[in-house]
């Protein structure tokens, strides 16, 4: 095979047990052909081949997000940022902003707020809302995913009033008066949700097409695609993901969930988790056992201190047994959300239950709040726990509020890689930021990017800079049964790296979440060249390995 790219003078970290380090290695065909030190790979090198000296930067092999909501991420790049807000009235004012520049009668959308971290946690009413949009609908997502507010225009247009009833594992809050209020929680949201005028398919498919080049300056070369509850982006977005591969416009590796609500279907075509190809496939049956901590709808052992409820679940356990069951019989792996103790309890039962799968392992998603007990449990049933180390740092304050010294029971990673718990690190973005850097540094340290709290919010889980890395590298390999051919750095394997602007393993771990990637490789070919990184820069397109965008 023809050397079209060799990287020198690097340190190259490969996460393979075989050859955990190397000075260059050497790209063709999108795989990797060799690694070394310098002059060994550098005798490989032909006429046409490209040459890049990295300066001793380290190099690791590209990061997958395990958990990301593909779509509403791309989406929502060009909606309301509310995660900026710091406050109710910062929030009030970005939609007053928004409203005066928008079209009467357009949607306001945005994503992202979380009153916990405001100095009144206290959510804008119907009222508030209705005078910042101006009479426009006005439709806000919880940083979680699992509320929203709604304005009296967006209720309206939803056709939610007094005598709407709550929809299956859904609530409406309501007014004394029965009126609802504006916050709809769980499977409510999605009756407001379908209100708003759908983007047109093409529009979706350039929205997803340039959030690639987003994750790329990260280091991202894959992603784990978790459709949300209710399947409202589940065709749209299967569809552009196709769209973009007959394109040739794909530029990251796919594992893409499926929507548990149509099993039985997809049952009957015989399709099966893992179908597909190098950078496309089906992927794990997505279902939902409870809600979200933020929202108060995670199913929980004991009440929550600040609301009193114990949240409920969203399918009872009877019914996710005989779901599980079915996608095991048609070769499905599923992949189910569960966050309170309560809810990973009956649902450790439930996979206790049934035989144990074989290929491609079931996950677990988020895995919040696990008892001591149940860690045990879940230990000895070979699924992956597929967990959001940002959550933690995010949430600390809510956690704090909402369960008390119960946390001491939640984002449990360094006891669940100790029991041999098989862990996968993800953003779950929109909900946090799909910077897999910050993701490091949050399971490592526990802290938030301002070093708070300074001792780490519970440390005892703290889990080592290896470890964080392997989640973010080899266990999304291993979890898609792709261990073959990703997540490492071997002769043979798919040519998906990056290299960062500092060595993460020895600058002190405050600092990782402000180091940059420099260089990102994905299929062998060069997809993100920082500017002013001091790296040679892009050679002409006629040239192997050359361009930043080498499918335009």
């Amino acid at each position: 095979m023809i050397c079209q790219l060799i990287l020198r003078n690097a340190d190259i970290r490969t996460q393979d047990p075989a050859r955990p380090r190397a000075r260059a290695l050497a790209l063709g065909g999108g795989r990797i052909l060799a690694l070394g030190d310098d002059q060994q790979v550098l005798d490989l090198a032909g006429r046409h081949t490209r040459v890049l000296d990295l300066g001793g930067r380290l190099v690791l092999p590209g990061f997958t997000d395990s958990h990301i909501h593909y779509l509403d991420w791309s989406l929502s790049l060009e909606q309301l940022p509310l995660h900026r807000c710091r406050s109710r009235k910062e929030l009030l004012e970005l939609v007053r902003e928004r409203a005066e520049q928008a079209r009467p009668g357009r949607w306001l959308v945005g994503r992202g707020f979380d009153e916990s971290t405001w100095p009144r946690p206290v959510y804008p009413t119907r009222g508030e809302l209705d005078q910042a949009g101006g009479g426009r609908p006005v439709l806000l997502y919880r940083r979680d995913m699992h509320l929203a507010l709604a304005n009296s225009a967006a209720l309206e247009a939803a056709g939610i009033g007094p005598h709407t009833p709550d929809p299956p594992e859904g609530v409406i809050d309501r007014e004394d008066s029965g009126r609802p209020s504006g916050v709809l929680r769980e499977t409510a949201i999605h009756l407001a949700g379908e209100a708003v005028p759908p983007p047109d398919q093409e529009h979706i498919l350039q929205a997803m097409d340039r959030a690639q080049d987003h994750l790329h300056r990260l280091g991202v070369t894959g992603v784990h695609d978790m459709r949300i509850m209710g399947g409202v982006c589940a065709r749209p977005s299967a569809t552009a993901w196709q769209e973009l591969l007959e394109r040739g416009r794909l530029r990251l590796r796919c594992w893409m969930a499926l929507p548990g609500e149509h099993l039985e279907q997809i049952a009957a075509l015989g399709l099966r988790s893992g179908f597909g190809g190098e950078l496309l496939r089906l992927g794990h049956l997505k279902l939902f056992s409870d809600g979200s901590l933020g929202a108060r709808t995670a199913w929980m052992l004991e009440p929550f201190r600040d609301s009193g409820g114990r949240g409920m679940p969203l399918v009872k356990p009877p019914r996710l047994a005989r779901l599980i069951a079915r996608a095991q019989e048609a070769g499905l792996a599923v992949a189910v959300h569960s966050i309170g103790d309560r809810a990973l309890r009956e649902l450790i039962g439930v996979f206790q239950s049934l035989p144990r799968a074989r290929g491609i392992p079931h996950r677990i998603e988020h895995v919040q709040m696990l008892r001591p007990e149940d860690l045990e449990r879940l230990a000895g049933l070979g699924v992956t726990a597929s967990v959001q180390p940002l959550h933690l740092v995010d949430d600390m304050a809510m956690m704090d509020q909402a369960v008390g010294p119960g946390a001491e029971n939640a984002y449990r990673f360094r006891q669940m890689l100790e029991a041999g718990i098989p862990l996968c690190f993800g953003s779950d973005s929109p909900v946090s930021h799909p910077n897999p850097l910050w993701g490091i540094q949050a399971a490592v340290l526990r802290r938030d990017r301002r070093g708070r709290p300074a001792g780490g919010w519970y440390p005892g889980q703290c889990i080592t800079l290896e470890q964080a890395v392997g989640a973010y590298t080899t266990a999304p390999a291993r979890a898609t049964g792709r261990e073959a051919e990703l997540g490492s750095l071997a002769p043979g394997k798919l040519a998906d790296l990056v290299a960062l602007e500092r060595d993460i393993f020895s600058i002190p771990p405050q600092e990782i979440t402000s180091t940059r990637v420099d260089l990102t490789v994905f299929q062998g070919r060069i997809v993100h060249l920082r500017p002013g990184c001091g790296l040679e820069e892009p050679a002409g397109a006629d040239q192997a390995g050359a361009g930043t965008r080498p499918w335009t």
